[in-house]
């Protein structure tokens, strides 16, 4: 009997942990002087940030995810070089299939590995020329590690 008692204990201490993991905010700090807030979306195999701006504009998305998004990113389509979580990178214009919308201009994506089975998939949907540089430096010096996130916290 003690035996049941103690795994019915070690089960629901295991599940409490794991909903506090669960509740707890995984997108990387925004620094305050961005004026961008994250809105959060977790699932079981990624965690998807969207940055919006005072306006209420997106201008950035990130999913984090242990799996290879596997998109295809045209050479023709690189333009600028980067750096993410320590890693080099190149961004990218999205391929839109020909489509030019508003904007498309300084749209910007990229996939990067930043550690063992762990992926970035960044988009930067700036206004200007001028948002776009500050969007990519901004993503630049992210901290993705889990201990200095919630250190900055």
């Amino acid at each position: 009997m003690k035996i049941l008692h103690a795994l019915i204990f070690l089960g629901l201490s295991l599940t409490a942990g794991i909903a506090t993991a669960q509740s707890a905010a995984k997108c990387p700090a925004l620094p305050e002087s961005s004026g961008l807030q994250w809105q959060e979306q977790s699932a079981a195999t990624y965690v998807l940030c969207k940055a919006t701006a005072a306006d209420g504009r997106e201008v950035m998305t990130m999913m984090l995810t242990g799996r290879d998004p596997d998109i295809p990113l045209p050479r023709p389509l690189r333009q600028e070089k980067g750096n993410f979580a320590g890693e080099s990178l190149y961004w990218y214009q999205p391929d839109l299939g020909g489509q030019q919308p508003p904007g498309y201009a300084t749209r910007r994506m990229t996939v990067v590995k930043f550690d063992k089975n762990r992926y970035a998939q960044i988009s930067l949907y700036p206004s200007d020329a001028s948002e776009l540089r500050a969007l990519q430096a901004l993503s630049q010096g992210m901290n993705l590690n889990p201990s200095a996130v919630a250190a900055e916290r």
